[in-house]
This record gives C-alpha cells, sequence and structure tokens, in this order.
C-alpha cells in the first residue's frame, strides 16, 4: 500500500491486527489443521490413476493441474497463507511438474503427456491486464506526492455543503470517484481519515456517525465496479473477454465505463437513500476540515495533464486504436522520465495484488494450454444446460465465496472456467446476453460482496472506528448486494440483447 497515501496508518494498523491475530496460539493450530487437509487433498488428487477422474484422454499432466487447482481453491478458501503468496506457489508448481522447465524425471514427455510452455507460464506476470494494474498505481501515487487527492477531495466535496444528509452524499460520490482509479484499500484509509473531524462534531447519540462510517466502504466497494482497473476482478473479467485465443470481443476500456458508471452512480444514490433511512442524522449540518495542500509546482501540472490525456485516451481507445494496456504505460513512462516517480516510489506499488492477479492468470494458462479445460467441458454436458442456470451458479458461488475470501482469488478460480464453458455453449447463451453477461457479471457479484468486516478492507477498515456495529454492516451490505446484482445482471443482459457488449 501507499505510504505516502494520506490516512496510511489505518491501513498499516489493520494489516498488523490482522498479522497478530494469525499467529494466536488456537489459530496456529487450526491453520496447522488446514494445510494438512490441503497437502492430502493435493497428494490424493496428484497420484490417483487417471481413470479415477472419469474424463476420457485425461494425461498426467492435466492430472497434476487439477491437483494444483485443488490446491489453489482450498488454500484460497481457507487463507492458509496470504493469497498472493497461493498465487506465487501456483506458478512455481506450474514451473517444476508441469512444464518444460521442469524437473526431469518428473517432466518426461513420453511419459506424462505433452508439457506446458515455461515462458508462458512465466509471461502471466507481464500480461497486458499487469501493466494496466501498473499503470493505475503509478497514477495514484503520482496523485499522492502531488497532493492532487486531498485537493480534489476537498474541491469536490465543496459544493455538497454543511448539511449532514448532502456531505454523506458527497463522501459516498467522491469515494466511488476515487476507487474507479485507485486501490479501493487505499480510497477508504484516505476518506476515513477525512471523516474523523466530522465524526468528533456529530453528537454520539445519532446514528448518523454510523451513515458516515459505512459510506465510504460501501462506496469504495461499488466503485470499484466503474473502470477495468478499479478493482482485480474487473480485470480478470476483461483479460478473459478479449483474449486473442479465446472470445476475443475486443471490449475497450471507455465501453466497459459507459455501462458501467452509470449503475455505479445509480448504486450509490441507492446506498445514499439506505444510508439515510436506516441511519438517520440528528444533527443536521456539519463542518468540513481537509488538511492537505497541493504543491504548487510542475510536477503537479504534468500529473494533472498526464491524467486528464490518460483518461481521455482510456475513453477514446476505439478512435485512437491505442488499446488500454498501452495506454496505461503512458503515465509510468512520462512520470519516469519526469522524475515524479522514484526507483523508491516503484517499492510502493502492491506488488501483493500483482502477483494474486498474476497466480489466477497462471492457473487459466495450464487449463487452457494443457487441453485440460476443453476435455472437461466435453465430459460435463455444460452445452445442456440452461443458460439461466449458469448465469445464477456463477454469481451466487461468486458473491458467497467472496464475502469470505479475496474477490481477487474468487475471480482467478472462476474466470478461466466460465469463458471455457461460455464459449463451449456459445450462441445458447444468446437469451441471456451472451458471454459478456455471465463474465462481467462474476466482476459485479464479487464487488458486491461487502457483509462482513471481512468481506473487503474497506469494510475492515470501517469496522475498525468502533463506531460500526457488525450487524448493521451485514443489513447494508446484503441489501446494497442483492440490488447491485439485480441491477447489474439486468443492465448486462439489456445490453447483451441490444448487442452492445
Amino acid at each position: 500500500m501507499f505510504k505516502s497515501f494520506t490516512g496510511f496508518h489505518l491501513v498499516e494498523t489493520y494489516h498488523k491486527l490482522r498479522q497478530e491475530e494469525k499467529y494466536q496460539p488456537g489459530k496456529v493450530f487450526k491453520k496447522s489443521f488446514q494445510a494438512f487437509i490441503v497437502l492430502f487433498v493435493t497428494l490424493l488428487l496428484w497420484n490417483l490413476p487417471t481413470s479415477a477422474f472419469g474424463i476420457d484422454g485425461l494425461n498426467i499432466v492435466q492430472q497434476r493441474i487439477i491437483a494444483i487447482f485443488a490446491f489453489a481453491t482450498l488454500m484460497w478458501v481457507m487463507e492458509v497463507v496470504s493469497s498472493w503468496a497461493t498465487s506465487v506457489a501456483i506458478i512455481v508448481l506450474m514451473l517444476l511438474f508441469t512444464s518444460n522447465s521442469g524437473v526431469n524425471f518428473m517432466c518426461d514427455e513420453e511419459v506424462v503427456g505433452p508439457l506446458l510452455s515455461y515462458k508462458g507460464i512465466m509471461s502471466c506476470f507481464a500480461d497486458p491486464v499487469i501493466m494496466l494494474f501498473i499503470g493505475g498505481f503509478v497514477l495514484a501515487i503520482a496523485a499522492t506526492k502531488t497532493g492532487l487527492d486531498a485537493q480534489l477531495a476537498k474541491v469536490l466535496l465543496k459544493p455538497f455543503g454543511t448539511k449532514s444528509e448532502n456531505v454523506l452524499l458527497g463522501f459516498l460520490l467522491i469515494t466511488a470517484l476515487f476507487s474507479m482509479f485507485v486501490s479501493n484499500t487505499a480510497t477508504a484509509a484516505m476518506m476515513l481519515t477525512f471523516l474523523t473531524p466530522v465524526f468528533k462534531q456529530l453528537p454520539p447519540e445519532g446514528k448518523g456517525r454510523i451513515a458516515m462510517a459505512l459510506s465510504i466502504p460501501i462506496a469504495a466497494n461499488l466503485g470499484g465496479m466503474g473502470t477495468p482497473i478499479g478493482t482485480p476482478p474487473n480485470a480478470i473479467a476483461l483479460k478473459y473477454l478479449n483474449d486473442p485465443e479465446g472470445l476475443n470481443l475486443g471490449l475497450g476500456f471507455g465501453e466497459w465505463m459507459m455501462f458501467m458508471v452509470p449503475l455505479v452512480a445509480v448504486l450509490i444514490f441507492i446506498g445514499w437513500w439506505l444510508l439515510r433511512i436506516m441511519f438517520p442524522f440528528s444533527q443536521k449540518t456539519v463542518e468540513l476540515e481537509i488538511e492537505g495542500e497541493m504543491k504548487k509546482n510542475t510536477q503537479t501540472y504534468i500529473v494533472i495533464i498526464t491524467f486528464i490525456i490518460t483518461v481521455l485516451l482510456w475513453i477514446c481507445e476505439k478512435w485512437t486504436g491505442i488499446n488500454s494496456y498501452t495506454v496505461a504505460l503512458v503515465p509510468f513512462v512520462v512520470f519516469a522520465l519526469t522524475g515524479i516517480i522514484t526507483k523508491y516510489d516503484l517499492e510502493e506499488i502492491n506488488w501483493s495484488v500483482i502477483w494474486m492477479v498474476a497466480g489466477g492468470f497462471a492457473l487459466g494458462y495450464g487449463l487452457n494450454a494443457s487441453g485440460l479445460a476443453e476435455l472437461a467441458v466435453k465430459s460435463i454436458p455444460f452445452g445442456d444446460f440452461s443458460p439461466l442456470i449458469i448465469l445464477l451458479i456463477s454469481g451466487v458461488v461468486c458473491y458467497l465465496l467472496s464475502n469470505f475470501i479475496s474477490n481477487s482469488a474468487t475471480a482467478a478460480l472462476l474466470m478461466p472456467i466460465l469463458a471455457v464453458v461460455c464459449t463451449a455453449m456459445g450462441d445458447k447463451l444468446a437469451p441471456i446476453g451472451g458471454t459478456p453477461t455471465v463474465l462481467i457479471g462474476v466482476a459485479i457479484a464479487a464487488s458486491s460482496a461487502m457483509i462482513l468486516p471481512v468481506s473487503t478492507p474497506p469494510n475492515a477498515l470501517a469496522f475498525s472506528t468502533n463506531l460500526v456495529h457488525q450487524n448493521d454492516m451485514a443489513k447494508t451490505g446484503i441489501i446494497i448486494g442483492i440490488i447491485s446484482m439485480i441491477l447489474g445482471y439486468g443492465l448486462l443482459y439489456l445490453m447483451g440483447s441490444l448487442q452492445m457488449i
């Protein structure tokens, strides 16, 4: 996370508490037991005869990928170690035991079947989507270093005045806007810091404090839907939708924003209405005091101009011919050449997210390149399934899992499977709007999961203020989540039926 970001101390405290909790005596025993289960299941699947899987033509390399997939699923669901650590393990296991650079006596192609390319596995870390993330992180770091983030918050919140309900709407809208381009964790930490003086003004016996505290995670989670870089599940969906060797739909950054930003705006206003009803203000006005000044120098103006040009290039991708992945590197090179970003700033890029996503891509590459996904689709008659059943199952499973584990991990598990299933079903998905409805729907479901403090880092940060009770978070999270999925899937179905995506 960005050390220079306003509110970084909140993120640091949150991660420290999570780390300390992991090493409590009871937790250590639990983690050890979970690790044993993972090891047992992985080794069992690894060593079973291939005939036990009931998949015709299954070879040993494909069997090992099944075992690695099971390993990833269990490790991510039970959170035995950090999500990014599991992703690194996936990549290394695939390199050692399924690639043409693997252990000699275990990777004899005549015995185990066609091997994966080690370059293909390693290139997952340099996937264009990874470049998109790096570009987003660099923009956020530059905005923070120049004080542009605090200045934007001041300017954008000023029109909302001092009426409590309007200030609440301001925080919802600005948090959602920032979350479209900045990590939702960093955004939540920054906005909660700006809210600290507001909390002091509101009477403790009123419910306005709860509304303000909950506005941040709700807006941060929903705002991430707005752009492909807003949250990892979006970028993962975009990868599989645009994969030249897969669906090859050519969905652009601007097209994504065209239908997702209006959805976010509607959901934010629904969230505002809901918070006002559930947690009414007893004090009608509050004064905003946001600290921090924008540096008035050449570097700041370079950042502003570069930010505007980058967003315009993303939106106008269809007219310029420059795809969003290439555009993401434009601010990187500008800030590097002008000295705005230094080698020390690169340490502040959220590499754990990048490793997490890369591990998911490696898993998807293994499923597809080995032919395992194709075999599975032939063995399970997905073509006979109702499109509505596929849509409902994928959305519900993603929503439920994302409430308990990283939404990135959930998307990394589901997207490669669904991409293959959707391809196999072909035109049969037309009644529900086609493949984008399923894959983008999963991304929406992942962002809609916000029931528990552990569901997302913004939830945990809001909960750490001690102003929000878990039942308050659960109630609002369930209502907003269900509304988000209904409206999101409805919009996707409409866009798909009109052939707009």
